[in-house]
């Protein structure tokens, strides 16, 4: 029995569970039933989703609250009653620890997850009322980007066959996507363009002033670290923000030193150029404008140290 509590929560055991509520959702699709389809999809996704946070470590899908599920996740047995952290909580760690899983796919999924909650614990029928267009290929690549971070396909996923209508949502999608975007790339320089040399040249100068640190107020969402980066519409400084996803702590540096350097690694969910006013929106976008979303830089920090105990 132990063990079996164990496998409730490894990564073999919650995708192998995924691709049996995905299967279920798809037969369901072909049978018209798209209620069901939504509801089998979504238990999929979040079942996805506690995999790979399974794959990083099984503590990272259990209630932190629960320590006898926290025991469990270190593989002492105390109990058969594993608690799991809710669906809200695993979307948000996955943007911290899935590449392009920003913040717009974690509030899509926390939106299917609570249209699910709703449908299965009141009266109403918010499925019933979702169009698939509203859905299903953001859904898809919500599954896509979390398959991927797994280092596995939607083909692997769902089966070959199975993958090809989705992998066809997706490629329209993104097709979409970067026709949009490269509109709206080429309005903004235009709309720049029309301005006069000299005056062109004073937005460039006062942009080239602005410091990083200190234009975080451009942003709609509260994310962790603004850099700079030149605008693809008008050349100007621009900036870019996103999340931590990573950090490395130098091995370089003297064994008594008080301070540490720490490399650390960044993902991009907004790009803002207050010149010309070209807004990004997503990781899908920035990409879709064809620049890069990763960033990484240097910070120096006083090292931490371990409190002594039993020596007072």
């Amino acid at each position: 029995m132990a063990e079996d509590v164990f496998i409730a929560i490894s990564s073999d055991a919650l995708l192998s569970k995924s691709k049996i509520y995905i299967g279920r959702a798809l037969a369901r699709k072909a049978n018209n039933d798209l209620d069901e389809y939504q509801l089998w999809a979504s238990l999929a996704l979040e079942l996805l989703g506690k995999a790979v946070l399974a794959g990083k470590h099984p503590s990272l899908v259990v209630d932190p609250s629960h320590w006898q599920s926290l025991f469990v996740a270190a593989g002492v047995k105390v109990t058969t009653d594993v608690k799991t952290i809710t669906a809200k909580t695993l979307f948000e760690r996955l943007v911290h620890l899935v590449a392009r899983f920003d913040k717009d796919v974690q509030e899509f999924c926390q939106g299917i997850a609570e249209r699910r909650n709703a449908e299965l614990h009141s009266g109403d029928l918010p499925f019933r009322t979702m169009n698939l267009d509203a859905w299903e290929a953001r859904y898809w690549h919500a599954c896509d980007t979390i398959l991927r971070e797994m280092g596995t396909s939607l083909e692997e996923w769902l089966g070959a066959d199975d993958a090809k209508a989705p992998r066809l949502l997706l490629l329209e999608a993104a097709q979409a996507l970067e026709a949009s975007v490269t509109l709206r790339v080429e309005s903004a320089k235009k709309e720049f363009l029309t301005k006069k040399v000299a005056v062109r040249k004073a937005l460039a100068a006062a942009a080239q002033a602005l410091q990083p640190s200190r234009q975080s107020f451009l942003f709609a969402r509260d994310l962790a670290h603004v850099w700079a980066y030149k605008c693809p519409s008008c050349e100007c400084r621009a900036f870019m923000a996103g999340e931590q996803t990573g950090e490395d702590i130098s091995e370089d540096r003297d064994e008594y030193a008080i301070w540490e350097i720490v490399d650390r690694q960044f993902m991009g969910e907004e790009f803002q150029c207050p010149t010309c006013g070209l807004w990004l929106d997503g990781t899908d976008e920035i990409e879709a404008a064809e620049l890069d979303p990763t960033f990484s830089d240097q910070e120096e920090r006083q090292m931490e140290y371990e409190a002594d105990y039993g020596n007072d």
